[in-house]
């Protein structure tokens, strides 16, 4: 049954889920909704967070809103002075200076009051332009529909003003609109949280899918007990924090340019528009029909990504690629499936990464060091930095290794194929101990502050693991602890680093990392009782040859920048997508034959042999030509299926 703004009031008030959009503006218009949190009103009909601002600023802000669409997703922009939204209220006209239940006056960039309605501004509103945000209140129904409980129920059963947090996620600065974003905080039974991103990720026209799901200090919030907008929710048992971009960050936006008055919703006060969340509420769309998928990264604390159903199809082959082992070394039982998706989703959210090669496998020889490893350190290496990811390569002292690999890298940036140069560091610094734990928190951190990390992720690649008897050794059982320094402590370490991920890529279960499948490795490897490395890390990636799992991983990080949904998720909903170019420019970054060539020529001018101790174009006795060349051109062949 409908009701009017001619029926009882009373009655109105007590049930406004049911109202319909018209009388819910006339209450607002009779000051009965004066902060009244609204999202019980009128269910299942889009509502709109408000800015209101001088028009000469109306450009600049519109194309903040652009570029920053996740928080900001407009439904509709008046012109100067235009007080109804006629695409949003269909039935009847409105005027936003007296449809909302309450308005926040900001002067001077700073809150001054709220007011109940805004006559006062008749003449200065004249000159305004009005900004119609989508709420993500709007989706709410589609929660509880999908059998998520909504922890942000008061006493009585109506929903109260959730939490909302100023992040550290910075929006695109336009003009003089430079803010961080707002968030809103959903606790989410981690069971249901795929449930809860598939709901709304359609809804892009109302925030769309979460931004960032579990531990909230990777994004800036050190406390969730302390909100800076509504009131603070009570995580259970069992709950993740999962957040959604927040349209109160056009609140934040418009205390950033100081001027003498400017306008916005109360918080949790919104306009309530004719349009159907079912309908499609607005004209912005979802980017792609395909299937999102969660992915767990982290346990505790919590921490997950997502992705396409065709990316992760695209990954999994990558992995089977990968792990193919033309050497019979019996690896496929060290392979930890989906290792290979975790990691290139961890290392596609990096600002900082840093990698450790170098395997003295050729025990004899003066110069030890193999040509497995380098190669797929240097093509991942190349491509984060193509990513705009910092890149360290951190270089070991013993059998003249850093000296080497230091010469290695001016043959390639002389011969074009390295364009930026890496940072380069030691550990240990000479003359401190290799298992000090204390300066191992300072390499990796800021002053040993774990809530302060220098790297988002450790790689090693083919690196030597230390055995459980402390000794390092070859396939063979070699020892060549005399020939490694100790970089095993920095994974060990970093597990006490929330924010701080590592990966280990090996082919024989000798390598660091690998220790996260020691027992098999014992059970299946020859010599594998001694020479299995104990140091475990986050996600291990088990390969025929360790350079594939460098090279997987470039395509891999590939096809998730190219993919709509995780690409949005790593944005935060701010940006825009890969470009036609620069996607081009990105594919032409991918290892291929005469990058990798070039390579493995210089590490021969530099005295890297062939496990085999031969000089030749081979890595782990296997042809380049016959055998290298053709896993790179499988990989290509992935992404450009996905294509």
């Amino acid at each position: 049954m409908d009701h009017s703004d001619t029926d009882d009031a009373k009655y109105a008030k007590d049930n406004l889920t049911r109202i319909t959009t018209y009388t819910a503006r006339a209450l607002s218009r009779q000051g009965a909704l004066f902060k009244t949190v609204t999202a019980n009103v009128c269910k299942g009909y889009v509502q709109a967070n408000i800015v209101m601002l001088p028009s000469k600023h109306s450009k600049n802000f519109a194309e903040f809103c652009r570029i920053n669409s996740g928080p900001l997703p407009v439904l509709f922009a008046s012109e100067r002075g235009q007080f109804d939204a006629p695409t949003l209220t269909r039935s009847t006209p409105s005027d936003i200076r007296t449809d909302l239940g309450a308005y926040d006056v900001i002067e001077n960039a700073k809150y001054s009051r709220t007011v109940p309605n805004l006559d006062e501004y008749t003449e200065e509103l004249k000159d305004f332009c009005f900004y119609y945000l989508g709420s993500s209140v709007s989706f709410n129904d589609r929660l509880l529909s999908a059998g998520i409980p909504l922890r942000y129920y008061d006493e009585n059963g109506d929903v109260a003003n959730t939490s909302k947090y100023k992040s550290k996620i910075k929006c695109n600065k336009v003009g003089e609109f430079d803010c961080c974003q707002v968030v809103t905080m959903l606790p989410i039974p981690a069971e249901l949280v795929q449930i809860a991103y598939e709901v709304t990720f359609p809804l892009h026209y109302v925030h769309g899918a979460p931004i960032h799901i579990g531990n909230p200090t990777i994004i800036g919030i050190e406390d969730l007990a302390k909100v800076d907008f509504g009131v603070s929710t009570t995580l259970k048992h069992g709950d993740v924090p999962v957040f959604w971009s927040c349209g109160l960050t056009g609140l934040e936006a418009i205390k950033t340019i100081n001027i003498p008055l400017a306008l916005t919703n109360w918080p949790g006060s919104m306009y309530t528009s004719d349009s159907l969340v079912s309908d499609g509420g607005g004209e912005l769309q979802c980017p792609t029909n395909d299937r999102p998928l969660v992915v767990w990264l982290s346990r505790e604390p919590p921490l997950a990504s997502a992705l396409s159903q065709t990316a992760e199809d695209t990954l999994r082959k990558l992995e089977i690629i990968c792990s193919d082992d033309p050497g019979k070394r019996n690896i496929a039982e060290l392979v930890v499936s989906g290792d290979f998706i975790k990691s290139a989703l961890c290392l596609s959210h990096a600002e900082s990464v840093a990698i450790i090669t170098g395997f003295p496998a050729i025990v004899d020889e003066d110069f030890p060091f193999e040509t497995d490893g380098p190669p797929g350190a240097l093509a991942l290496g190349m491509f984060l930095q193509s990513l705009g990811i910092h890149v360290t390569f951190i270089l070991d002292l013993a059998a003249g290794y850093k000296a080497a690999f230091e010469s290695l890298l001016q043959t390639l940036t002389s011969k074009g194929i390295i364009r930026k140069q890496f940072s380069l560091e030691v550990y240990p610094e000479p003359g401190s101990s290799s298992e000090d734990h204390t300066a191992a928190l300072e390499f990796l951190t800021e002053n040993g502050d774990i809530t302060r990390p220098r790297f988002d992720h450790l790689v090693a690649i083919e690196r030597p693991g230390m055995a459980v008897d402390g000794n390092y050794y070859t396939m063979r059982a070699k020892k060549i602890t005399h020939l490694v320094t100790n970089n095993d402590v920095l994974f060990e370490v970093a597990k006490k680093i929330p924010k701080t991920f590592t990966t280990g890529i090996g082919d024989g279960g000798n390598e660091l990392g690998m220790g996260k499948v020691h027992d098999k490795i014992k059970q299946n490897i020859p010599n594998g009782e001694t020479i299995a490395s104990k140091e475990s890390a986050d996600f291990i990636i088990t390969c025929g040859v360790s350079n594939w799992g460098g090279y997987g991983l470039c395509f891999a990080l590939f096809a998730l920048r190219s993919d709509p949904i995780h690409d949005r998720f790593r944005r935060r909903g701010i940006g825009f997508p890969l470009a036609v170019k620069e996607r081009g420019n990105l594919r032409a970054s991918l290892p291929a034959k005469y990058q990798e060539e070039t390579v493995l020529r210089a590490l021969m001018e530099h005295d890297f042999k062939d496990m085999t101790n031969q000089v030749c174009m081979s890595v782990d006795g296997l042809d380049f030509n016959g055998v290298h060349v053709p896993k790179l051109n499988s990989m290509m062949e992935c992404i450009d299926t996905e294509s």
